[in-house]
C-alpha cells in the first residue's frame, strides 16, 4: 500500500524554449524604462482621470468604450499606491511624487510582451514551421508603433493582447477537437475563448469585430460537425451546447461582471452622473442620494423635483432659475415684465431643485428654487425651508422677443401666484424596465391653458460666466385638458398629496436596470468629433502617411512619435493581397477539380487566411463607416493580424510556388535581406519610439521619410 513511497517522484514537463526567448525578450522591450517619459504622454490625459476616479470611487462615464480596460488601468494604479490625487489637465506635465508611473503602465506593457511569444503560438498551431513562427514573433518584437503603444497608459495593446488571446485559444481547442474532445484542456481552452472574446468587448468596443470573427469560424467548424457521420446525434447535440454556453453564455455573463465590479467600485457622486436618471444618481453616494433621502414615493407636498426636457437638443436640459430677472426693455425698445428669469441648464446646478408647495398650507412662499437644502430625516418637510429664491413659476401671458410671431409664452418666476394644485401636476406613464417611484416617471403636462408654451430647441447665450439653455423655439400646444378630480376623488389626491407613502428609491434600481441604463447611455453619448491636429483617415493607415507626436521634451529635442516600421507595413499589405490573390487563384481552380493544394494543406491555408486576414479586414473596414475622429492607433489591432498573415505567405511561397532549391535558396536569401533592412528601420526610429535620445536638427530632418510625419523640430 506504501509502494509508491519507495519510487522518487517524478514530474515531466515539456519547455518551448523559443516562447521562454521569445517573452524574456518582449518583456525586455516593453519594460526598458517604463516610467521614462515621466509626464503625461497624449491621451493618458484621459485614461488618467478615470483612473483617479477609480481610486476616490467616483461614478464616471466614458463613452469610447465598456469599463474593463479602465478598471485595468486602475489596478496598476492600486497596486502601486496611488491616491488618485492628481490633476490631469494637460500633455505634458510632469507627474507628482505620488503618482506611481512604472505601475500604472505595467499591465498596457505586459500585454504587449505577452503578444510576442502568443504570435509565436499561433502561427505555430495553425500549423505552419517554427521559422514562420518565429519570424511573426519577431515582427510583432521589432514594430515600433506597437512598442511606442505598448508602453504608455493607454488600451490598445491591452486589446491587441485579449485578440490574440482569443484566436489562439479558439487554434488549441479546435486542435484538442481531434484527438481528445470533451476533455479537461478541451473544456478549458473553449472556455477561455469565450473569456477572452469578453475582455476584447469589454475593453473596447471595436473588440467586437474579433468575437464575431471567432464566432463565425466556429460556426463554419459546427456546421462541419454537424455533418459527420461517425458522431452520434447526441453527441453532436452536446458539442453544439458546450459551444453555445462557452461562446454566448459565458462572455455575456463576464461582460456583466466587468459593470458589476465598475458599479460597485464607482458608488459615489460625480460630476458624470447628471447624464444619468434621476433614480440612477440617486443610488450614488452623496449628491441626489442626499437630497432625495426619505423622499415620498410619489411626487407629493413637500417633494423636492428636477424637472429634465428629455427631448432637448443638443443635449437634455433641466428647468433652472435664478434671482436674476429678465431685463425692463429690450434692445429694440419693447417693455418686459422684468420678473425672475426661468432657464434651461444641459448641467447639475443647485438651483435646478424646486420644492412642490400646498398653496392651503403656505400661502406665503411660492416658488422654491432651493439651493441649501435642510438635512433631514424621513418625514414630511417642516413649514418652512432655506432657500435662494422665494417664486413660484406660472406660464406667463407674455410673450418673449423672439416668439411674437409664434404666441409662445415665458415661464417667468412671480409672488404670490398660486393656481390650482391640479394644474401643477400631472404624471405619464412610467419609462420602461425601471420599475418603482417618482424618480422613473416623466412628466407631460405642467400647464391646463391651451396656448403654446415654450419648448424645443435651445439658444445658448452667457449668463452667470456660463452658457445657458434659454427656451426660444418649437411651440408645443396641450394636445388636451387636463380632467380636475372632483369629489371624493378630489379629497383622496389631497390626503396623498399630504400624507406620501416613503420609500428609498435608490434600494428599489436592480442591477440590471442600472447596467441597462449605463451601457444604453455609454452607447448614445455624444462624443467630441472636433477635427483635431492627428487625426487621420483609414486611407491613410495603409500607406502610413500620418504620425502622432506623443510627447516633447521640455528642454531637449527628445521626442515620442507614433510611427510604423515602414517596412514591415508595406510587406503586410503586400502579403495580404498576394494571399487575396492566391487564395481566389486556389478556389477557382478547385472549382475546375484542379487540386493545386493537399486537402490538409489547403483547409489550413484558408484557416489563415479566415483567421489573420479577416481579422484584419473585420478591424480596419468597420473604420470608413465610423463618423468619429480617428487616429493611427485605431489601426493598430488590424496590424498585428496582418502581421501574422506574413510569415505565413512567405513560407508558401518558398514551399509551394518555388519549384527548385535553386529559387528557394534565392528567396531565402531575399527574405533575410528584407527582414534585415526591416531591423535596421526598427533600429533607426528606436529614439523616436523611447524618446530616451536627443536628435539633432539634421537628424530629425533625416527621419522625416514623408513629408506628412509632423516630427517637431526646435528652433534654438
Amino acid at each position: 500500500m506504501l509502494g509508491f513511497l519507495q519510487r522518487p517522484v517524478v514530474v515531466t514537463a515539456d519547455i518551448n524554449l523559443n516562447v521562454v526567448a521569445l517573452t524574456a525578450v518582449g518583456l525586455l522591450s516593453r519594460l526598458w524604462q517604463l516610467s521614462y517619459p515621466r509626464a503625461v504622454v497624449f491621451d493618458e490625459v484621459y485614461y488618467g482621470q478615470y483612473i483617479s476616479f477609480y481610486m476616490k470611487r467616483i461614478f464616471f462615464l466614458d463613452g469610447s468604450g465598456p469599463p474593463f480596460g479602465h478598471m485595468l488601468l486602475a489596478l496598476g494604479g492600486y497596486l502601486g499606491g496611488f491616491d488618485g490625487n492628481f490633476l490631469w489637465n494637460r500633455i505634458g506635465a510632469e507627474y507628482s511624487t505620488n503618482v506611481p508611473v512604472w505601475s500604472l503602465r505595467l499591465l498596457p506593457a505586459l500585454a504587449g510582451a505577452l503578444s510576442v511569444p502568443m504570435a509565436y503560438q499561433i502561427v505555430w498551431e495553425l500549423g505552419f514551421s517554427h521559422c514562420a513562427a518565429v519570424g511573426a514573433a519577431l515582427l510583432i518584437l521589432i514594430e515600433n508603433s506597437l512598442i511606442t503603444q505598448s508602453r504608455l497608459m493607454l488600451l490598445e495593446s491591452v486589446l491587441i493582447f485579449f485578440n490574440l488571446l482569443a484566436v489562439l485559444s479558439y487554434l488549441k481547442f479546435s486542435n484538442s477537437q481531434k484527438h481528445r474532445p470533451f476533455s479537461p484542456s478541451w473544456w478549458f481552452w473553449l472556455m477561455l475563448t469565450g473569456v477572452a472574446c469578453s475582455c476584447a468587448v469589454g475593453t473596447k468596443y471595436v473588440g467586437v469585430f474579433t468575437y464575431l470573427l471567432v464566432l463565425g469560424v466556429a460556426a463554419a467548424h459546427a456546421w462541419h460537425l454537424i455533418g459527420d457521420q461517425t458522431l452520434s446525434n447526441v453527441r453532436v447535440l452536446c458539442h453544439l451546447l458546450a459551444r453555445a454556453v462557452a461562446l454566448l453564455v459565458i462572455p455575456v455573463l463576464v461582460y456583466l461582471l466587468f459593470f458589476y465590479v465598475h458599479l460597485l467600485l464607482l458608488c459615489r457622486s460625480g460630476p458624470h452622473d447628471q447624464i444619468m436618471s434621476s433614480a440612477f444618481q440617486a443610488s450614488l453616494e452623496g449628491g441626489l442620494a442626499r437630497i432625495t433621502q426619505g423622499q415620498p414615493l410619489e411626487v407629493a407636498y413637500g417633494s423636492q423635483v428636477t424637472l429634465k426636457n428629455v427631448f432637448g437638443q443638443p443635449v437634455p436640459c433641466w428647468l433652472h432659475s435664478h434671482q436674476s430677472t429678465y431685463p425692463m426693455i429690450y434692445e429694440n425698445g419693447r417693455g418686459s415684465s422684468h420678473q425672475q428669469q426661468v432657464t434651461c441648464y444641459p448641467f447639475k446646478d443647485v438651483n435646478n431643485w424646486w420644492i412642490v408647495k400646498d398653496p392651503g398650507r403656505n400661502p406665503v412662499t411660492g416658488r422654491l428654487c432651493d439651493s441649501t437644502l435642510p438635512e433631514r430625516g424621513p418625514g414630511p418637510l417642516p413649514p418652512r425651508e432655506r432657500s435662494r429664491t422665494f417664486f413660484q413659476t406660472r406660464a406667463g401671458g407674455e410673450q418673449p422677443p423672439e416668439a411674437r410671431a409664434a404666441r409662445r409664452h415665458r415661464a417667468a418666476g412671480a409672488r404670490h401666484d398660486h393656481p390650482p394644485p391640479q394644474h401643477a401636476r400631472r404624471r405619464g406613464p412610467p419609462e420602461p424596465s425601471l420599475p418603482g417611484g417618482v424618480l422613473l416617471h416623466r412628466l407631460q403636462r405642467l400647464h391646463a391653458r391651451p396656448e403654446p408654451l415654450e419648448a424645443g430647441h435651445c439658444e445658448q447665450r452667457v449668463g452667470h460666466g456660463r452658457l445657458e439653455d434659454h427656451l426660444v423655439g418649437g411651440p408645443v400646444r396641450a394636445r388636451e385638458h387636463i380632467s380636475h378630480p372632483q369629489g371624493q376623488e378630489q379629497k383622496e389626491r389631497e390626503l396623498e398629496l399630504r400624507s406620501p407613502a416613503q420609500m428609498d428609491a435608490s434600494r428599489n434600481l436592480s442591477f440590471m436596470a442600472r447596467f441597462s441604463e449605463l451601457q444604453w447611455r455609454m452607447l448614445t453619448v455624444r462624443s467630441d468629433d472636433s477635427e483635431h491636429k492627428y487625426s487621420s483617415t483609414p486611407l491613410d493607415w495603409v500607406t502610413l502617411d500620418t504620425s502622432i507626436a506623443y510627447w516633447l521634451h521640455p528642454r531637449t529635442s527628445a521626442q515620442i512619435h507614433l510611427l510604423g516600421n515602414i517596412v514591415i507595413w508595406a510587406s503586410a499589405s503586400l502579403a495580404t493581397l498576394v494571399y487575396a490573390l492566391l487564395f481566389v487563384w486556389y478556389l477557382l481552380r478547385r472549382r475546375r477539380r484542379v487540386c493545386d493544394l493537399p486537402e490538409g494543406c489547403w483547409l489550413r491555408w484558408a484557416l489563415a487566411g479566415a483567421l489573420c486576414a479577416g481579422g484584419w479586414a473585420v478591424n480596419y473596414v468597420p473604420f470608413f463607416l465610423m463618423e468619429k475622429t480617428l487616429f493611427l492607433y485605431h489601426y493598430l489591432p488590424a496590424l498585428a493580424f496582418q502581421i501574422l498573415l506574413l510569415p505565413v505567405v512567405l513560407e508558401h511561397v518558398s514551399g509551394r510556388l518555388c519549384r527548385s532549391q535553386l529559387q528557394r535558396s534565392f528567396f531565402g536569401a531575399l527574405v533575410v535581406a528584407w527582414f534585415a533592412s526591416a531591423c535596421h528601420v526598427s533600429n533607426t526610429l528606436r529614439p523616436l519610439t523611447y524618446g530616451d535620445r536627443s536628435l539633432s536638427p539634421s537628424e530629425l530632418k533625416a527621419l522625416r521619410w514623408k513629408d506628412s510625419w509632423d516630427i517637431l523640430i526646435r528652433k534654438y
